[in-house]
């Protein structure tokens, strides 16, 4: 039977509840959302006369739990329309309905007791064959589904989300005792190809996967803290994005999550795991109860291990647990890592620092290499799902096995044994076989060391993702110091960045150049296509800074040409050219999207045009190509300035994305031609199919536009209008006014007498024009230098 998910009814409607139904929502399933009807009225009830029997009141809690979800920033949702997709009810009047739905999701408080009522009463209207899974996030699965029929516990098991479900991309399936395989392939499956997941199926044991090593890694933190003698700060710098953690680290990841939320596992993890080797570990410190007390619970009570106060952001002193000013953190060690851009080739420097940084990371590791090593195969049988479950549940951009890997796993030993500490027999003993490394790659695909067969095992699902690290050198055709080409097969080949934060300056444009001229001779088809964490954040700030501040306008004007002529070879070269934009896809980086003959966005896309930020126009294309754009939805009858307006108002306001389906409402993105990715690991190989599929229909380069309909003064004078009295009213600057004025001027192709049709060229003219000569303006180069030093634009 092929199953498929068209409707899905998820009960509970807290924080997670509405998350999920929102990210259900976001993939085009219809969902019903149902929470128990309230048992009182508020006074705003009491006052309209209503009843606890009228419809409005009974559906009030999870009506308020999902508006409330809705506002939320980050947004739960990829687009706000998406919302309509989600029906609410309660759980008295509206269960029978969960008979129409194809997967039904608990989320309801973490009780046992509760959790078997709810299934109980789900079990009288459930059809036979529907999935039903639970969110919980550490109660054993076996016991919930004791007293159901056959039919229901075969197609019962767990599927932990982490919050916020449409960021976190870890998705656990927790078989229960007689769970079908049929249900956990499909999962598996489903949370990869439609939710955008990383699925891993986990033994049922305390915490599954994620958070048992999670809540290891941050426990011992609060340890290794105090033991050490280190501040929060401290312990922020050392666990941040310098080893491929967020910005957030450890004590601000916990501000942000809940201190509450930290101590009910780690306390579900020492009653539930008596056996584990460093079980007192979990016993919540004296400090954390005080905090707990106190109801320093982070971000939600205003303070926990960080405070703001005015605009000052404390720290707390875990000695004193008194609030003091900040402290900035600094090691030696950490300066040694600056020239190392990856943090995976930072570790084995890190291990051999000589301050207290590299005792901290020896110590750290240690006891971390040790932990992971000893739940092989308690908590899992495959050690990439722990690592797996790290990066997508935690943010780490290595798991604890790659990190490990990185050091050397010989080496990695003999910092567990100088703490004291043993690893599993099994590692000794895969040492021992031959197999140097947990990991080894071939043939561009990943392979684990197995218990079981004690050999080197193909990590299984990598046929449907291009991993670029794997073939990075392997299928290497060019390369130079900001851009590499890569051979995917079938003759479509990729450009790859390498610049810093992918930004595009003179390597990276002749690397656009050199593969299109490559893909013209002798291929078929180019993607454009990174696995950083963002595309691109754009031009080359600092190489125009430059160049305006020494005034060589000559060279400026040639290094906007370049930019420009590159981006119409990518929209009028030879053979088809598809741009996989991904996180920040800024300025640049958005423009080189506008020219693409097709874009495949992962979801999680945030792009748009920027320029203004900094002082001058887009002049990448950017301009012209809006112009072109709001040209093209021109309709008989229409009123052609509003429409030019809307795409004027995109620029002027740099408007950025918050998804790639808001991208599709500003006319970045086009509906029919431009196409969304839910799983980003999918993206390139979705990417190189659509290059193939343009190519082997019978590719034409497109003709180059003659017939670009501007509207000339008529436009001009309505935006000078408008402008005038933006500035009139205090909502802009004189500097935002006369950049406003220049982009009016390139979008309304100049001062025209009369609508007129005009070339692309004529209008990348006009475009370099207003560019070059905003950047020879002093409050122009004040916003370059504000964004180079600081990283936030200037408003002047």
């Amino acid at each position: 039977m092929k199953r498929t998910i068209k409707k899905a009814a998820v009960i509970g409607s807290g924080i997670m509840g509405s998350a999920i139904a929102a990210h259900l929502a976001n993939i085009g399933v219809q969902v019903l959302l149902l929470d128990i009807p309230p048992r009182e009225l508020t006074e705003a009830e009491q006052k309209k006369g209503l009843t606890l029997e009228s419809k409005a009141v009974r559906n009030r809690i999870v009506n308020d739990h999902l508006a409330s979800s809705l506002k939320s920033k980050p947004s739960p949702i990829y687009h706000q329309k998406f919302a309509s997709r989600i029906a609410t009810g309660n759980t008295e009047d509206d269960l029978h309905k969960i008979a129409d739905v194809d997967w039904i999701i608990e989320v309801v408080v973490e009780k046992l007791e509760i959790k078997q009522k709810v299934f109980e009463n789900i079990e009288k209207y459930r059809k036979p064959g529907t999935l039903i899974t639970s969110n919980t996030s550490g109660i054993p699965i076996k016991f919930m589904s004791e007293g159901r029929s056959e039919d229901f516990r075969k197609h019962f098991c767990g599927t932990h989300f982490f919050n916020p479900p449409r960021y976190l991309k870890l998705f656990e399936i927790i078989p229960g005792p007689d769970t079908s395989a049929e249900v956990l392939d499909f999962l598996n499956m489903y949370g990869e190809k439609f939710l955008g997941k990383t699925s891993v199926v986990a033994k049922d044991t305390p915490a599954f996967i994620g958070n048992r090593i999670g809540i290891y890694g941050i426990m011992s933190l609060f340890k290794q803290a105090k033991d050490m003698g280190l501040t929060i700060e401290e312990v922020d710098k050392l666990t941040g994005p310098v080893i491929g953690r967020p910005k957030s680290a450890t004590f601000r990841t916990v501000d942000v999550v809940g201190l509450d939320t930290l101590v009910h596992v780690a306390e579900g993890i020492y009653e539930n795991c008596p056996d584990d080797e460093v079980h007192e570990l979990f016993k919540v410190p004296d400090f954390i109860n005080t905090m707990m007390q106190n109801k320093w619970l982070g971000s939600k009570t205003g303070q926990g291990f960080y405070k703001k106060v005015d605009k000052d952001i404390l720290s707390l002193d875990l000695d004193t647990l008194e609030y003091r000013p900040q402290k900035k953190a600094s090691f030696a060690t950490l300066e040694l890592t600056k020239t190392i851009d990856k943090p995976i080739n930072r570790f084995k420097v890190l291990v051999g620092g000589q301050d207290k940084a590299g005792e901290f990371y020896r110590k750290n590791f240690a006891g971390t290499f040790a932990y992971v090593s000893n739940r092989v195969p308690e908590i899992t049988d495959d050690l990439y799902k722990i690592d797996d479950a790290m990066k997508a549940g935690f943010g780490w951009e290595n798991g604890p096995f790659e990190i490990w890997d990185a050091v050397g796993v010989e080496k990695g030993i003999e910092l567990i044994k100088a703490e004291g500490l043993e690893p599993a027999a099994w590692v000794t003993e895969m040492i021992a076989s031959g197999n140097k490394s947990f990991y080894t790659v071939k043939e561009g695909a990943t392979y684990y060391y197995d218990l079981a067969t004690k050999s080197q095992k193909k990590v299984p699902g990598q046929d449907a993702f291009i991993i670029l690290n794997n073939i990075r050198e392997s299928k290497k055709i060019w390369s130079n110091s900001g851009a590499i080409i890569q051979d995917l097969g079938d003759g479509i080949i990729n450009l790859e960045f390498q610049s810093k934060m992918n930004t595009i300056g003179g390597d990276v444009l002749q690397g656009i150049n050199k593969a299109i001229d490559l893909a013209e001779k002798e291929y078929d088809g180019l993607v454009i296509g990174n696995q950083a964490a963002n595309f691109s954040v754009g031009a080359n700030l600092g190489m125009i800074f430059m160049m305006a501040v020494e005034q060589e306008y000559d060279e400026l004007n040639m290094a906007i040409k370049l930019f420009q002529d590159t981006m119409m070879r990518v929209r009028y070269s030879s053979i088809p050219v598809i741009v996989a934009p991904h996180g920040m896809t800024l300025g640049g980086g958005c423009e080189m999207s506008l020219h693409a003959d097709k874009v495949v966005a992962a979801a999680e896309t945030y792009i748009g045009l920027v320029e203004f930020g900094v002082g001058v126009i887009p002049g990448g294309g950017g301009s012209k190509e809006m112009a072109l754009r709001a040209a093209d939805t021109f309709r008989k009858n229409d009123v052609e300035l509003n429409v030019l307006q809307e795409y004027f108002l995109t620029v002027a306001m740099a408007k950025v994305s918050t998804s790639a389906y808001e991208a599709f409402d500003t006319g970045i993105l086009q509906h029919g031609k431009d196409v969304v990715v839910v799983n980003k690991d999918r993206q390139l190989a979705e990417a190189k199919k659509y290059a193939k599929l343009l190519a082997e229909a019978g590719y034409t380069a497109p003709i180059r536009r003659k017939d670009v309909k501007v509207l000339g003064k008529q436009a001009l004078g309505m935006f000078l209008v408008g402008t005038d009295s933006m500035e009139a009213g205090h909502y802009i600057s004189e500097h935002d006014k006369k950049i406003a004025n220049k982009l009016a001027y390139v979008m309304a192709g100049g001062d025209l007498s009369e609508a007129t049709l005009v070339t692309e060229q004529y209008l990348l003219d006009l475009e370099r024009e207003a560019f070059l000569s905003l950047t020879g303006e002093r409050k122009t180069l004040e916003r370059i230098q504000f964004m180079l030093t600081k990283g936030k634009p200037l408003r002047n």
